[in-house]
């Protein structure tokens, strides 16, 4: 199979590096959102510095610096999808970064799991593509225990409840069948979402601190999908409460590691 011819070697015909150099006094840690709602919040709140912008064929993603609880730290819009995700963040890694963040909402495969609650993932099933180009091929990779617990430092201090599991990370958005689903939920996933074990392995690879926040979004786990808030808009304002607190995580990662 195509996905387990892993090769060792470690530069490529091309790099990060090809397009962008370090830059002098970039932020060492930054927090990317995958919502352009939420991006455009924080520009009209934070007025940010532009200091980079990342680019391809189809759309830019201009990074912003930003002072939060006396920390500096980068923020711009990831792409969905693993293998655009993964291109920004190796772009970024090439800037300079050294610790990630990335905020997105994710489908639950446990009914408990409430709209818009707090999901941290420690570990992801590797149903994408990208991150066998990273390293050997496994069923599951976890997240740094180090990096889940800085989180929890700052979930904990102001009292937010919080889930935390194992993800089904895929690239196939309309081939999340029932049985797929079955057989993801048996093996411990409790949400499914489309970066998460590739964004791992590419911290792995590069050695960046890296953790991720869900936020619950849409019900697979009934017998009727609910798309809950993945879809309404009308209540954008309760996913704006995750910017504050993504960027004192941010701010947390940048004293701890």
């Amino acid at each position: 199979m195509l996905l387990e011819e892993h090769d060792k070697t470690k530069i490529a015909v091309i790099n990060p590096t090809t397009f962008h150099s370090k830059v002098k006094n970039f932020p060492k840690t930054c927090v990317s959102f995958f919502s352009k709602k939420l991006i455009a919040e924080i520009v009209a709140t934070y007025n940010p510095k532009e200091i980079a912008r990342l680019s391809n064929a189809t759309v830019e993603f201009p990074i912003y610096e930003i002072n939060f609880c006396g920390e500096t730290i980068a923020v711009y819009q990831s792409p969905v999808g693993a293998p655009a995700c993964v291109m920004c963040y190796e772009e970024a890694i090439a800037l300079g970064v050294k610790n990630f963040i990335l905020v997105g909402c994710c489908g639950c495969l446990d009914e408990k799991l409430e709209d818009y609650s707090i999901i941290l993932p420690t570990s992801a099933i590797r149903d994408e593509g990208t991150s066998y180009h990273y390293l050997p091929a496994s069923d599951e990779i976890s997240l740094d225990k180090k990096c889940i617990f800085a989180l929890e430092e700052v979930l904990k201090s102001h009292k937010i409840s919080y889930s935390k599991g194992k993800t089904w990370t895929t690239d196939a958005f309309y081939r999340e069948t029932k049985n797929k689903l079955s057989e993801r939920v048996k093996s411990g996933a409790i949400t499914v979402d489309m970066e998460c074990s590739a964004m791992t392995v590419v911290s792995k690879f590069r050695k960046i601190n890296f953790a991720q926040i869900f936020y619950a979004a849409d019900n697979l786990s009934s017998e009727t999908y609910d798309p809950r808030s993945l879809v309404e808009d009308d209540l954008v304002s309760k996913k704006s409460k995750i910017i504050s607190l993504a960027l004192e995580c941010g701010a947390h990662f940048n004293k701890y590691f």
